[in-house]
This record gives structure tokens, C-alpha cells and sequence, in this order.
């Protein structure tokens, strides 16, 4: 049955916000001019107490295809993500922060290649194009791996880059409940168990300003602390990377982490500094040994012609 016989939409659009009153109107505005109109669109506040509800709840007015949902209490970014996800109906979900703005093409253009590869749990988009080779490209998790810690980096991303099979984000637990790194602990939990697909970029803008929360400087120690997680997996059996490209990715590790403490050093955050060489996780001996200058290459983590898959 497809979702437009069970009455159902294909995607669930899922907007949380909190005090955002200057941005949702726009973030919106551009959801709704998506050329795939086959969505809901659910908007989750967490609180505000600016006019961010009031706002979004004109547009629910106006649109049957939005809904809008107030928070009993301020949850938090990633709790509320995660309750925002308990009430999508569609197959697939899609996160759309507040402050953003979708171009009219992204969700035909992340959905179309993701209905056609089965084998991909999500799509994910950038904003910037993918080395390596054209798009849509599956990795399987050996080759999203070698394309975070051997190539361009992929576990940056946010959310809002990814557009999931329902049942795939709430099988793999959804976003954990760490703060502000949480997206960047999912992303290497979920890499090493599921196949990802790559589809080209640049399909959102993803605005900067101050009121973000990646912008404050108390989020340091939580992104240490999220290091120390993927070095905990490099070293662990489950990991995807074996031989000489598990030890490069370690030397590549170590590098990231030192650069970061010589930059903060170098705009005198001491303490900020002092805490990715507390929890990044490398022991004395660790550093001694993968404390090297790297190795990457624009094509690591690109699939092959025959396109490898997970079974």
C-alpha cells in the first residue's frame, strides 16, 4: 500500500522551534513551495515566548497540512527533535530547523534517489557538492567511514541534512540525549550499522547568526566529550575500518584534536582547549604514537563502479 492510498503523506516535515519569531515565517514560507507536495508539516515549539507560535499557528490556520504542536516544558533541542519525530506519519522524515530556508527542489530531489536505493536507510545532502565522484552515491558503513576520517569529513552535518526512512531513525534510536553534539554521536553510531546514500548538495541554506546554540563557546566540552566517542568506536569491533586504514583514520583523529587545541590556545580559551586533551579520549601513549601528520584524500569513501552493498 502506498502512503497515498493508506492516506497518509510520503514526508513528514518536522520543524522544531524555539524563539525564532524572526526566521520560521520564511522557513515556512519555503517548505511550503517544496515542488514535492506530497507532506505534512509539523511544527514542534518548545516554549517560546516570542511570537514564534503565534506565527505558526496563522499558517496552520491557512494550511491543513500543518500542524502545530506546544511542548507542556522546554525539552531541549534533541528532545524535542526526537518528540517531533514521534509524531510524523509519513514514510519518510525530514528535519527543517526554524531558522533555515529549504530551496523549492529539496525534497523531490533527496526523495527520488532514496525511493530507487532501498538498501539506504537515509539520504544525506551538504551544503556543499561531494568529492569523488557525481551523486547519488551509497556508502556502506566501511566507506562513510573512510570518508569522515580518511577523506572530507561526513559526520558534520546537521539534522536538517538528512532526510530518513521512518522506521530506519526510530530503529536506530533516534537522536541520543547529549546536548548539542548529539547529532554528531548519531551519525557515528548510525554509519557503522546501516548503508547511507549521498545526493547532491546545496539543497538548504543554512543561515548563521548569533542566537545559535552551535555559536556558544560553553558547548566546548560537550564537542570533547563527543570526540571521545568516536575514538572509543575506532578502537572498538564494531567499527567499519580495518589495517592500515584504521590506523590512518586514528593519525587522522589525533591530528583534528590537536589542531583544535592549538587553535583555542591560540584565541586564549585555555580552558576549552585543556578539555579536548581531557575528553577526547587518547591516552599519553595514544598521542606519542598517532600524533602524525595526515593523510586524506578527496576520493576516500567513494564507492566503486559496482557500488558495494550491505547484506
Amino acid at each position: 500500500m502506498t502512503a497515498a492510498a493508506s492516506n497518509k503523506p510520503l514526508v513528514s516535515v518536522l520543524v522544531t522551534s524555539y524563539n525564532r519569531e524572526a526566521y520560521i515565517a520564511e522557513a515556512l514560507e519555503s517548505v511550503l513551495a517544496q515542488t514535492m507536495g506530497d507532506f505534512e508539516l509539523i511544527v514542534s515549539d518548545d516554549c517560546s515566548t516570542d511570537r514564534t507560535i503565534d506565527i505558526a499557528r496563522d499558517y496552520e490556520r491557512r494550511d491543513n497540512r500543518i500542524q502545530v504542536s506546544v511542548n507542556e516544558r522546554n525539552l531541549g533541542q534533541f528532545e524535542n527533535r526526537r518528540h517531533a519525530a514521534s509524531l510524523a506519519r509519513g514514510e519518510y522524515l525530514k528535519f527543517h530547523d526554524s531558522d533555515d530556508v529549504m530551496y523549492p527542489h529539496c525534497l523531490a530531489v533527496m526523495i527520488e534517489p532514496l525511493l530507487k536505493e532501498p538498501t539506504a536507510a537515509f539520504a544525506l545532502s551538504a551544503s556543499h557538492k561531494w568529492p569523488g565522484g557525481p551523486c547519488p552515491m551509497l556508502l556502506t558503513p566501511r566507506l562513510a567511514y573512510e570518508r569522515e576520517f580518511l577523506g572530507s569529513g561526513l559526520f558534520q552535518l546537521g539534522p536538517a541534512s538528512a532526510l530518513f526512512r521512518t522506521d530506519e531513525f526510530r530503529a536506530l534510536g533516534g537522536f541520543p540525549l547529549e546536548g548539542v553534539a548529539s547529532d554528531y554521536l548519531f551519525w557515528i553510531a548510525a554509519c557503522a550499522k546501516v548503508n547511507v546514500l549521498l545526493v547532491p548538495g546545496d539543497l538548504f541554506h543554512y543561515r548563521l547568526h548569533p542566537g545559535q546554540e552551535v555559536a556558544n563557546p560553553d558547548n566546548d566540552v560537550p564537542y570533547a566529550r563527543a570526540a571521545r566517542s568516536a575514538w572509543r568506536m575506532l578502537n572498538s569491533a564494531e567499527c567499519p575500518l580495518t589495517g592500515d586504514s584504521l590506523e590512518r583514520a586514528k593519525r587522522n583523529f589525533a591530528f583534528v584534536q590537536a589542531r583544535g587545541v592549538y587553535r583555542l590556545l591560540k584565541r586564549r580559551r585555555v580552558a576549552s582547549a585543556a578539555a579536548i586533551v581531557r575528553y577526547a579520549g587518547l591516552s599519553a601513549a595514544d598521542w606519542a604514537r598517532y600524533l602524525r601528520w595526515p593523510i586524506r584524500s578527496a576520493d576516500a569513501g567513494t564507492p566503486s563502479p559496482r557500488r558495494e552493498v550491505q547484506t
